[in-house]
């Protein structure tokens, strides 16, 4: 058999799997590839069991939601909200199972020779529950939403080189940059940039909750549960569900048992320490994905006493972070560097030293700042991450060793996002995955970004940081990525532990693609779309 021939036969079955292709067909060109009739049939038979099936109700228990979140876009922040977002509304792109990147609400995007103006061409049988068409004027307006002096979009940072957005007919969109940008497709994938109905001034209709992605909401309440419906004039693939469920379950105990018990098909985190026991259970399947999600412990460094870099060196040297992804982690996390840029992203730095436990340096750069005896405070909160509150625990303990007396505060989970992150002085977070450097620097390293959670300003880091964006030469551009990761290594405001997998879990009977989204838990946030009963 040929590479050309068992290259047909992998997608044929791709499309067995996932119901684009009927037995007749299947038959045919498997045969017409050169297998035998009876090898064909056999991978049917394989290939059809695994295809999605339509129908049931899929109860979704996540683990951070809030009484006080929104369907306002620029407010997205905790995780009911992001994959509330990926289940009623589109975006121009969406991150692939693969980790590639590929269609929603837009078919094709090019760019001019110089990457600073873009065309989206939008998918024209794509609708809002509400039933009308979506066109470039609802682009344009979603995009202008986090655009300007007077949006309160916590993405505004990452539209800020745009020049202006038009439209050439009802189905193209143009963005003109003021410079290059290599990443703005992947850019369109941010979760902020979902797209709303346009209003007659410009505006968007963002209250009522209309979208146009694969189920519209029936009912709901912003830190309970939403109850959602199949969209018939869903645009892309899948939605095999009939009705999804999403249900808050900020506490991790009743996370857990409602999963157990089944009163829950899926939850998009588990307690790492329970994930052995659950693996023996046969009706759970554990999924485990590492990813450039990332637990940051960011420092204002426009406050005392994190505004003396000595002192915050001190603190990155004050982690063991081999024994915090031991005993929190229980290895499902990859070491990190006090540097936002993960493996798992393009131009990773692989030869930057790692920064490695070292109390007595830590006491050396503490003498240095005159803050031997250091004492500060640190909120976290359950819904963060699983082990969240004993990390913080753990790295107290740690930091004992450097003379620092870390009091670890314990913060309510509703409301954590909005009364303590960007507002305590230290705190612990849980960030979800960003598909490149650009995108993850942009939002919480640029001196301006709504969401610079350490408040650290560094002119160097931002001249990079535009030269970068507009660099075509991947050589140049991986050195300057390099440059900005020690900068933030060695002057930014946050210690960074490690990269944590995804780890999350669905009742037996769930059926999931054969690769899932490292973007988010349950597979890139869009498990309600992707998944389906086996049964």
């Amino acid at each position: 058999m040929t590479k050309k021939d068992q290259e047909l036969i992998d997608r044929i079955a791709e499309g067995a799997r996932k119901g684009r292709i009927s037995r007749r067909d299947f038959m045919y060109y498997s045969t017409a590839a050169g297998l035998t009739a009876t090898t064909a049939t056999g991978l049917w038979t394989k290939s059809a069991a695994a295809a999605p099936q339509r129908g049931g109700t899929f109860r979704w228990g996540l683990h951070d939601g809030n009484t006080g979140d929104t369907h306002d876009p620029g407010t997205y922040v905790t995780r009911t909200m992001i994959f509330l977002a990926h289940t009623h509304r589109s975006y121009l792109t969406m991150i692939n199972g693969d980790g590639s990147l590929g269609p929603d609400l837009a078919d094709s995007w090019e760019a001019s020779a110089d990457a600073s103006e873009w065309t989206f061409n939008l998918n024209q049988n794509a609708s809002f529950h509400s039933g009308r068409k979506v066109t470039a004027d609802d682009v344009i307006a979603s995009l202008n939403h986090h655009r300007g002096d007077e949006t309160t979009s916590a993405a505004k940072a990452l539209l800020t080189d745009v020049v202006e957005i038009t439209k050439d007919g009802d189905h193209t969109v143009k963005v003109k940059l003021t410079g290059g940008n290599a990443d703005l497709p992947w850019l369109m994938t941010d979760y902020h940039f979902a797209i709303c109905p346009a209003n007659d001034d410009g505006t968007i209709d963002w209250k009522s909750g209309d979208g146009s992605g694969p189920y519209k909401i029936d009912s709901g309440e912003f830190g309970v549960q939403f109850s959602l419906s199949r969209h018939d004039g869903w645009h892309g693939e899948g939605a095999w569900f009939d009705k999804v469920d999403i249900i808050t379950l900020n506490d991790p105990n009743a996370r857990q048992t409602a999963l157990v018990t089944g009163d829950v098909d899926s939850v998009s985190l588990i307690e790492l320490k329970t994930m052995a026991l659950l693996q023996r259970d046969p009706n759970i399947n554990i999924f485990n994905i590492p990813s450039a999600g990332a637990i940051t412990l960011p420092m204002l460094c426009d406050t005392p006493p994190f505004d003396n870099v000595d002192v915050r060196n001190a603190l990155k040297l004050s982690m063991n972070r081999d024994e915090i992804i031991e005993k929190i982690a229980f290895g499902a996390a990859t070491k990190a560097n006090d540097f936002h840029h993960s493996p798992a992203q393009p131009y990773w730095p692989d030869d930057i030293p790692q920064r490695e436990y070292d109390p007595d340096q830590a006491k050396s750069l503490l003498k240095k700042a005159g803050a031997e005896g250091l004492s500060v405070s640190i909120s976290t909160a359950d819904s963060v991450y699983a082990g969240a509150v004993d990390m913080a625990v753990l790295y107290a303990e740690q930091a004992k060793a450097s003379g620092i007396n870390i009091d670890v505060v314990r913060e309510p989970n509703d409301g954590y996002y909005s009364d303590v992150w960007l507002k305590k002085p230290w705190c612990l977070v849980s960030w979800g995955a960003r598909p490149t450097p650009d995108v993850m620097y942009t939002l919480a390293y640029k001196s301006d970004a709504a969401w610079n959670e350490s408040r650290w300003q560094n002119e160097r880091f931002n001249e990079l940081l535009l030269q970068a964006k507009a660099e075509l030469d991947d050589t140049l551009r991986a050195e300057m990525y390099r440059e900005m990761a020690m900068l933030a290594r060695d002057d930014g405001g946050t210690v960074i532990p490690f990269f944590n997998n995804f780890v999350y879990a669905a009742r037996a009977n769930v059926g999931t693609p054969d690769q899932l989204a490292a973007s988010w838990e349950s597979d890139g946030a869009r498990a309600a779309s992707r998944w389906w009963f086996t049964s």
